[in-house]
Parts: structure tokens; C-alpha cells; sequence
């Protein structure tokens, strides 16, 4: 009755997911040529050749990647300490660790080109300290996107990760302790299996929030370090390519498929070993 229940539930996202996705890619997939659609594919298949796209489109592989990992490594210990904690403040701080979801994707990037400007807070700090004659540039590098996103995006690994951990029984941890196992391998051997589930949930909102971001690559990146995002914003509203612009969020959209179906794939095959 229960899983009757469910299925139910899931039916209507199913069938938006059915009308608004797979039937227009389909459409699209069995499109001739000569169509609107099929220039679709024709553009397609030019920039999965074109050397320029393709330093695009690895650029935000690679910078999501990192995005993802930083944050899985920030967050995962944030959440752990919280979920374990007993003190009567760790409600109180996992709401200060998830505030920053409440502001503006604007502001909170804005705050970084005052941070990493040349006349910023850390070019300031190393020129005043002697470190270094000139202000380094580290605005519009991927350092700076790196940095922006991660900020962007660690409190979604922290959500995802603190719901994973919660779920652990701390009885384990007990008992594995009781056995002779350090907290740091009881840690590794028994509290990150059992998380996996929800470090694959925080791998994928956080990867996929990373490739389809546009402020912050935008602001931070500028025009020399373009992303996918930044891309397809050129192709819509600047050069007015639409079969550009639809094929680099195909593109987008295939990248967030494949990582996910990944992380699910490793999470899979690290709970049955």
C-alpha cells in the first residue's frame, strides 16, 4: 500500500518530466536536417569539434569538478560535527551555515570582487604585509570562479550531507569505538559508506548548480574564462545564435545527466563492496 502510495506521488513529476523533456528531445532527435531542429544538431556537431568550444565546455567540467569537491570536503565534516553534536547551539549554527541560501546569488558574488579586486582586501593585505610589490590579478581567473561557486554552493553539501549523516545511527559509531577503532577510522569506515547516498545527492546539486550558474562565472570569470553559461548567454542575447544556444544547453543539460547517473553508479557499487 505504501509503495502504491508513492508511485502515485511520483506520477505527476513523471508526466512534466515526460511532456516538457523527453518528448521535445525526441521531437528534436528525429528532426530532419533541413529543419530548424536538425541545425540544432548541425551546430551540435560543430562545436564538439571546434578546439574553442571544446576549452569551454572542459573549463566547466573541470571547474565544476573542483567546485564539487571542495565543497564535499568542507561540507561533509561541517555536517558531520553538527549532526553528532549535542549542544543545544548546533541548531542555531546549521541555520548560520544554510543563511547564505536566503541572499541574493548578486550580492554574495559582488561581496567576492571586493575581496579579490586589486584595490581589495587580500591584494591590500599582501602588498601592505610586503608579500608582494603589485596586487596579483585574481580576478577574472577560474581561481575566482572556483572560489565564488563554492561559496555559492557549500551550504546545499552541507543540507544534503547533514540529512545523510542524521540518518547514521550514532550507535555505531559507539560500537565501533567499543571494538578498538579510532574516531577517525570509525569516520572513514563506517560514517562515510553509510553517507553516500547523500554525498551523491551533494555532488549532483552541486555540480549541476555549478555548470548552469551564469552570475558568478560571469562576474567573476568575465569574458577571458568563459563558461557554458556564459556561452549560451552570448549565443541568446548577443549574437542572437538560437541553434547555439540550444545545443550548448543540450550540452549543459547531457553533462549534469552523465555525472549524476556517475555518482549514482559509484554510490551503488560502494554499498554492495
Amino acid at each position: 500500500m505504501r509503495s502504491r502510495t508513492t508511485s502515485l506521488l511520483v506520477l505527476p513529476g513523471l508526466a512534466l518530466l515526460v511532456l516538457g523533456f523527453l518528448i521535445p528531445s525526441l521531437a528534436m532527435l528525429f528532426s530532419p536536417p533541413g529543419t530548424e531542429t536538425g541545425e540544432i544538431f548541425v551546430r551540435l556537431g560543430e562545436m564538439i569539434t571546434d578546439p574553442y568550444e571544446l576549452r569551454i565546455i572542459g573549463r566547466t567540467v573541470a571547474i565544476g569538478l573542483v567546485v564539487v569537491v571542495v565543497s564535499i570536503t568542507l561540507g561533509f565534516p561541517i555536517a558531520y560535527l553538527l549532526a553528532r553534536s549535542q549542544s543545544r547551539w548546533a541548531g542555531v549554527l546549521l541555520a548560520l551555515a544554510i543563511f547564505p541560501l536566503l541572499l541574493s546569488n548578486v550580492v554574495r558574488t559582488f561581496g567576492w570582487l571586493v575581496i579579490l579586486g586589486s584595490n581589495g582586501v587580500i591584494g591590500q593585505l599582501l602588498t601592505g604585509l610586503g608579500v608582494l610589490e603589485e596586487a596579483p590579478q585574481l580576478l577574472y581567473t577560474e581561481l575566482a570562479i572556483v572560489l565564488g561557486l563554492t561559496q555559492l554552493f557549500l551550504p546545499l553539501a552541507i543540507i544534503s550531507c547533514y540529512s545523510a549523516v542524521s540518518q547514521v545511527d550514532a550507535g555505531l559509531d559507539d560500537a565501533a569505538r567499543g571494538l578498538g577503532a579510532s574516531r577517525t577510522r570509525t569516520f572513514w569506515d563506517v560514517v562515510v559508506p553509510l553517507s553516500l547516498p547523500g554525498l551523491v545527492v551533494a555532488a549532483t546539486l552541486v555540480f549541476a548548480g555549478s555548470v548552469t550558474a551564469y552570475t558568478t562565472p560571469y562576474l567573476l570569470g568575465g569574458s577571458s574564462q568563459r563558461m557554458l553559461s556564459t556561452q549560451l548567454f552570448s549565443y541568446s542575447s548577443v549574437t542572437i545564435d538560437w541553434a547555439g544556444a540550444s545545443a550548448t544547453a543540450m550540452i549543459m543539460t547531457f553533462l549534469v545527466f552523465l555525472v549524476s547517473g556517475l555518482s549514482s553508479l559509484a554510490a551503488r557499487r560502494g554499498a554492495t563492496s
